[in-house]
C-alpha cells in the first residue's frame, strides 16, 4: 500500500538529511517547496547506489526491478516504496526528462560492471551518467532559462566528479575501480600499483595535478550558470560548487597527497560557505 505525498516527502527529508553529507548542506538555502524536491531525488539516487554495494548475480535483478518500479511510478503506479509519491511528485512539477533517471541508473550499474577507463572521453561519459544528469536534474528544480545552461550544467557535474574521483584514488583502487584514464597513467609514467601506495610517486602527483586542471577548468567554464538559474535557486548552487571546487583546492594545497589520509571539508568551512552564499545573493 502506497503512503501519502506527505509522508513520502517527510521520509526523502529524512534520508536526505541522515546520508546526503556535502549536498544537504547546500539544500538548507533553498525554499520549502526546493529543498523538499531535492530530497526526493537525492533518496531516489541513493537507493540506486545502495543497490550496487553486494555485487552478483541478484545484483543485475535488483536493477531491473527497480528501473521497473520507476517507470510505473512516473505513471502515477506506486509498489509501497515510499520514495516513490515524492519522486513522481518532483518530476512531473519540474518536468525532469526521465531519461536523466535511466542515465542515473546506468551510471551506478556501471561501477558494478566496472569497465578499464581507457581514455578521457570515456571517463567524461561515466562522469556525464553518475554526476552530470544530477545536475542537469537540478537545475529543472532551481529553475533555469536558456539552452545553454544545459551543457555548463554538464560540466559542473563532470568537475564534481572528477573531483570525487581525486580524492578517492585509493579507496577505488583497493575496490577494483581505476577511474583515471590509462591512456593518463601511461602519459606520467604511473603504474596501477602506486594507485595503492602508502604515498604519492613524484609520478603520481603530475598526473593528480593534471587532472586536477581539467576539473579546474570544468568549474571555470562552468560559472556562467548562476547567472542562468533562477535567484531563489542561486545560493544552492554557489554554495555546492564552492563546496567542490574547495575540496579540490583543498588537494592542491596538500599536493595531492591523497593516499595517506582522506581530504575532506570540515564542517565548519561548509557552514562559512553556506552563511557567504546566503548574504552573497541577496
Amino acid at each position: 500500500m502506497s503512503i501519502s505525498l506527505e509522508d513520502s516527502y517527510a521520509w526523502c527529508a529524512r534520508t536526505a538529511r541522515s546520508r546526503a553529507r556535502n549536498f544537504y548542506y547546500s539544500f538548507l538555502l533553498l525554499d520549502a517547496r526546493r529543498r523538499a524536491a531535492m530530497c526526493a531525488v537525492y533518496a531516489f539516487m541513493r537507493i540506486c547506489d545502495d543497490l550496487s554495494d553486494e555485487p552478483g548475480p541478484k545484483t543485475k535483478e535488483a536493477f531491473h526491478g527497480w528501473r521497473a518500479s520507476m517507470e510505473a511510478a512516473l505513471e502515477g503506479r506506486f509498489d509501497g516504496h515510499p520514495v516513490w509519491p515524492a519522486f513522481q511528485d518532483t518530476a512531473a512539477r519540474y518536468g525532469i526528462p526521465r531519461e536523466y533517471f535511466h542515465d542515473m541508473i546506468d551510471g551506478v550499474q556501471s561501477d558494478v560492471d566496472f569497465q578499464p577507463v581507457e581514455t578521457y572521453e570515456q571517463l567524461y561519459e561515466y562522469c556525464y551518467r553518475v554526476a552530470s544528469v544530477v545536475g542537469l536534474t537540478v537545475i529543472h528544480i532551481l529553475g533555469f532559462r536558456g539552452e545553454e545552461a544545459k551543457p555548463l550544467a554538464e560540466k559542473c557535474g563532470v568537475a564534481f566528479q572528477i573531483t570525487n574521483i581525486l580524492r578517492d584514488v585509493k579507496e577505488d583502487y583497493e575496490n577494483g575501480r581505476i577511474y583515471l584514464p590509462a591512456e593518463d597513467l601511461r602519459r606520467f609514467g604511473v603504474s596501477e600499483a602506486e594507485l595503492g601506495a602508502p604515498l604519492v610517486s613524484p609520478g603520481l602527483k603530475r598526473l593528480l595535478e593534471f587532472e586536477g586542471e581539467r576539473a579546474r577548468a570544468l568549474y571555470r567554464e562552468a560559472m556562467p550558470l548562476l547567472g542562468m538559474v533562477a535567484r531563489e535557486g542561486r545560493p544552492m548552487l554557489r554554495a555546492i560548487i564552492e563546496i567542490y571546487s574547495g575540496l579540490l583546492q583543498r588537494m592542491e594545497r596538500r599536493g595531492y597527497e591523497v593516499l595517506r589520509e582522506r581530504v575532506s571539508m570540515p564542517a565548519v568551512s561548509k557552514l562559512w560557505i553556506l552563511a557567504r552564499t546566503a548574504l552573497w545573493e541577496r
